[in-house]
C-alpha cells in the first residue's frame, strides 16, 4: 500500500492556487488611496499621472500581437471563407444598429435634462476647447486609406488596431487557403499566443500602481469643487449608460441569446474593475478575448467581433457625444432644434469611426466633429474638459459591456456558441483559470469546434 502512494500522488497533478484575487483587492485599495492622495495633496498627486499612463501603455503594447494571433488562429482553423464573411457582416450590421440606438437614447435624455442651461463661458475655456481638436480624426476617405499599413511590420509598430486587423485577416485567409501546409504555421502562432498572454499576466501585476497614479492625478487636478457645476451632466450620462446596458442591451441579450446580462457582467467583474481604475477599455481587451472563448463562443467569432467592435461598436462614446453636444449648445445659449441635432449626430457617428484608436477618442472626436460640422460649438468643449476623465470611465465601461454582449449575440446568430458551456461558465461550474489567463493555454479542446465540423462528426 505504501508503495502505491507516490504513484497515486503523481497521478493527481497539483492545482495551482489562484493568487490573482489579491491583485484585484490591491487595485481597489490603490484606487481608494489615489482618491485620498488627490484630495489631500492635489499638487503632488498631479505628478503621479505617468504611473497611470505607463501602465496603460504596457497594456497597449500587447494589443497588436494578441489581436493578430487571435484572428489568424480563428480564421485559419475555418474551412470556408464564406463563414468569416458572414460573421463580419452580421457583426457590422449589429454595430450600426446599436450605435443609432445609443445616439437616439442620448438625444432623448439630453433634451429632457438640458444640463448646460445657465452656464457662462470664459475666454480661457474657449481656448481649451479649441486645443482639443485632434488632427488624428480623419475624414472618411483618408480614414479608409489609413487602415492600410505602410509595411507589413508597421501594422504592429504604429499601434493601429485596424491596421493589425487587416494584416491578420490577410494572414488568416492565406493560411486557410494553404490547407494542411499551413498547419505548422498555425501551431507556431498558437505557441506565440500563449507567450503573449503569459507576458500580459506578468504586466497585470502592475495594475495597482497604474490605478493609484491615474486616480490620484485626476482627483488632484479636478477636485470636488470643479465637479459641482457639471454634476447633472455626469449623473445623467452615468444613468443613461446604465439603462442602456442593463435595459436595452440586456433585453436584446435575453431575447436572442437567452443569457442574463447580470450574470454576464458578474463573469466580467474583474475586467470592469480594471477599466474603472485605468479609464481605458483597451486594458481589458486581451482578457475579453480570452474570457469570451472560455465562455463558449468559437474562435472565429471572438477573433472577428471583439477587435472590430473596439473600433466600430462604441455605444458609450455615442451616448457621450450626443449629450455633450446638447450640453455645449445649451451652455453657449444656442440650443439646437431637433432638425439641427440629427444631422450633427449622424456626422459624429461617422467621425467616431475615423478616430478609432485615438487616445482620448471621445473628447478628440467630439471636438473634431464639431469643428468640421458646427464650428461655433467648439468653444464650449472647454466646459467638459475638466470632467472628461470621469466621463471616460463610463464611456469605456459601456463600450466594453457592449462588445461583450455583441460577441455573445453574434455567436448565437451564427450558431457558433456552446449554450451548455455558457450556462456552466456563468453558473460558476467552469470558472475561468486566472493562472493561465488564456482559455486556450491548457487545451484547445476547451474552445468549441466550428459548427460545420461538429455536424460532420455527428
Amino acid at each position: 500500500m505504501a508503495a502505491t502512494t507516490p504513484d497515486t500522488a503523481a497521478a493527481a497533478p497539483r492545482k495551482r492556487r489562484d493568487r490573482t484575487h489579491y491583485l484585484y483587492i490591491a487595485v481597489i485599495v490603490a484606487v481608494a488611496l489615489g482618491i485620498a492622495v488627490g484630495l489631500i495633496w492635489p499638487d503632488a498627486a498631479v505628478q503621479l499621472q505617468p504611473l497611470g499612463t505607463g501602465f496603460v501603455n504596457l497594456i497597449k503594447m500587447m494589443i497588436s500581437p494578441i489581436i493578430f494571433c487571435t484572428i489568424v488562429l480563428g480564421i485559419g482553423s475555418v474551412r470556408k471563407a464564406a463563414k468569416v464573411g458572414a460573421v463580419g457582416g452580421i457583426a457590422l450590421g449589429y454595430f450600426l444598429v446599436m450605435s443609432l440606438v445609443a445616439l437616439a437614447i442620448g438625444l432623448v435624455v439630453g433634451n429632457v435634462l438640458h444640463p448646460g442651461a445657465g452656464l457662462h463661458l470664459t475666454n480661457a475655456l474657449k481656448q481649451t476647447g479649441h486645443a482639443q481638436v485632434s488632427s488624428d480624426a480623419l475624414p472618411p476617405v483618408d480614414f479608409v486609406l489609413s487602415v492600410i499599413p505602410k509595411t507589413f511590420v508597421s501594422a504592429f509598430t504604429e499601434g493601429q488596431v485596424l491596421q493589425t486587423l487587416l494584416v491578420a485577416l490577410l494572414a488568416g485567409f492565406a493560411l486557410q487557403a494553404m490547407g494542411t501546409a499551413g498547419q505548422p504555421v498555425l501551431r507556431g502562432i498558437e505557441h506565440l499566443q500563449r507567450l503573449v498572454f503569459r507576458i500580459l499576466s506578468m504586466v497585470m501585476w502592475a495594475a495597482p500602481i497604474g490605478a493609484f497614479g491615474a486616480i490620484a492625478a485626476v482627483t488632484g487636478s479636478a477636485g470636488l469643487d470643479a465637479l459641482k457645476s457639471l454634476a447633472v451632466l455626469m449623473l445623467g450620462f452615468y444613468v443613461t449608460c446604465v439603462l442602456f446596458v442593463f435595459v436595452v442591451l440586456g433585453a436584446v441579450l435575453r431575447i436572442f441569446a437567452g443569457v442574463n446580462v447580470f450574470s454576464l457582467c458578474r463573469y466580467l467583474a474583474r475586467e470592469f474593475l480594471l477599466i474603472l481604475s485605468t479609464s481605458s477599455s483597451e486594458s481589458a481587451l486581451p482578457r475579453l478575448i480570452a474570457k469570451m472563448e472560455h465562455l463558449g463562443v468559437s474562435k472565429p467569432v471572438v477573433g472577428i467581433t471583439v477587435p472590430t467592435g473596439y473600433s466600430f461598436n462604441l455605444d458609450g462614446t455615442m451616448i457621450y457625444m450626443t449629450m455633450a453636444s446638447l450640453y455645449i449648445a445649451d451652455a453657449l445659449g444656442t440650443p439646437m432644434s431637433v432638425g439641427e441635432q440629427i444631422p450633427l449626430l449622424l456626422f459624429l457617428l461617422l467621425a467616431s469611426k475615423g478616430a478609432a484608436g485615438v487616445s482620448g477618442a471621445g473628447l478628440a472626436t467630439l471636438a473634431g466633429g464639431l469643428q468640421s460640422h458646427k464650428p461655433a460649438l467648439v468653444d464650449g468643449v472647454g466646459l467638459i474638459v475638466g470632467i472628461d476623465r470621469f466621463m471616460s470611465e463610463a464611456r469605456a465601461l459601456t463600450n466594453f459591456a457592449g462588445n461583450a454582449i455583441a460577441t455573445v449575440l453574434v455567436g448565437t446568430w451564427t450558431k457558433e456558441i456552446d449554450k451548455v458551456r455558457v450556462a456552466k461558465v456563468l453558473s460558476g461550474e467552469l470558472p475561468f483559470d486566472e493562472t493561465v489567463m488564456d482559455a486556450t493555454a491548457g487545451t484547445v479542446a476547451e474552445v468549441p469546434e466550428p459548427r460545420e465540423e461538429r455536424l460532420a462528426k455527428a
